[in-house]
């Protein structure tokens, strides 16, 4: 690697940016504004939301992309509303009506109905998710106006707090795992009470450890705002990777990580298995690596499986 190259890639700004997306553009829709205003095309996100849906969508900046793996994990909180009476091909209001019904619920009885979709649960994604079967999308599939067999998979609902139950609707806070589908919350909920329901709005306020409080606006996503924008609202890929254990190097192993090479974790606090985040000793952080057990026996070694552009010392970058 030229000293040029590695001068450009130190240079570039690396973390998360929370943005409060509004409803009515897409997850990418989001992504390529940022693009635009941060005059970079290395941005992804974590948690996809619905163009109907607005709220909590964190953006992941420069080599940020590499460590998606480290934020994905946490709990998602929801504002939502189910609206009773009907079901939808979407699971959801903008969908074509399936089925109406003139019951309704009383308060009790929504509330019963939702502790029995608390804890874990199996829940059979909707066909209109980003989710594949057979290698094509289930979005795909449903607008050709098919359907194909889903399998129930595993999910976790920490906890339904009931904000508002009218007649027709009502409006709850959901906290729950990632990859949990609210709409489909919504429909089962309306199942269960025998009256049907389909989700009529959704905003995400949380994604641990993050909060739709500190993100920032749709128009802060303006190239004229971008050292503004980054140093208010930017999260760097120092601070983010907190949440993971760290292990300060010195300069030999630091060095040894650069070439892409395991060093040993003899003193650390990591146990096999973690994910750690190695650092220099001022604290920025090199590279993420899995703590495993060194072949020959003794104490763990961090072997890496992310190095950042500025560690590398050869060859190219993860």
């Amino acid at each position: 690697m030229s000293s040029g190259a590695g001068t450009a890639r130190a240079s570039a700004w690396a973390g998360l940016l929370p943005v409060d997306k509004p409803a009515g553009p897409t997850s990418h829709d989001v992504v390529a504004r940022a693009r635009r205003a941060l005059g970079t095309r290395a941005i992804g996100h974590l948690g996809t939301l619905d163009p109907g849906a607005s709220g909590l969508l964190v953006l992941l900046v420069g080599a940020a992309t590499r460590c998606a793996f480290v934020w994905q994990e946490g709990r998602k909180t929801y504002d939502a509303t189910v609206r009773f009476g009907l079901e939808t091909d979407t699971q959801d209001t903008s969908g074509r009506v399936l089925a109406t019904n003139d019951a309704r619920p009383d308060a009790g009885a929504v509330r019963d109905a939702a502790r029995a979709l608390t804890g874990d649960i199996l829940q059979v994604p909707p066909m209109v998710s980003a989710l594949k079967v057979g290698g094509e999308r289930l979005y795909a599939i449903a607008r050709r106006g098919e359907s194909v067999e889903r399998a129930p998979r595993p999910v976790t609902v920490h906890a339904w707090e009931w904000l508002a139950i009218g007649a027709d609707e009502a409006r709850f806070r959901v906290t729950c795992s990632g990859g949990t589908y609210v709409r489909t919350l919504a429909h089962d909920l309306g199942r269960a009470l025998g009256c049907g329901g389909a989700l009529a709005s959704l905003r995400r306020v949380a994604s641990t450890p993050f909060d739709v409080s500190t993100a920032c606006a749709w128009d802060d996503l303006d190239a004229a705002k971008r050292d503004a924008t980054l140093a208010r609202f930017g999260i760097t890929i120092d601070r983010a990777l907190d949440v993971l254990t760290g292990v300060t190097l010195g300069d030999a192993d630091a060095d040894a990580v650069g070439h892409g090479r395991a060093v040993s974790l003899a003193g650390s606090p990591a146990v096999a298995g973690d994910t750690l985040v190695l650092r220099d000793a001022s604290g920025r952080a090199l590279a993420l690596a899995d703590a495993k057990p060194a072949v020959t026996g003794g104490p763990l070694q961090a072997c890496p499986r992310v190095v950042f552009p500025w560690a590398v010392r050869e060859g190219s970058a993860a």
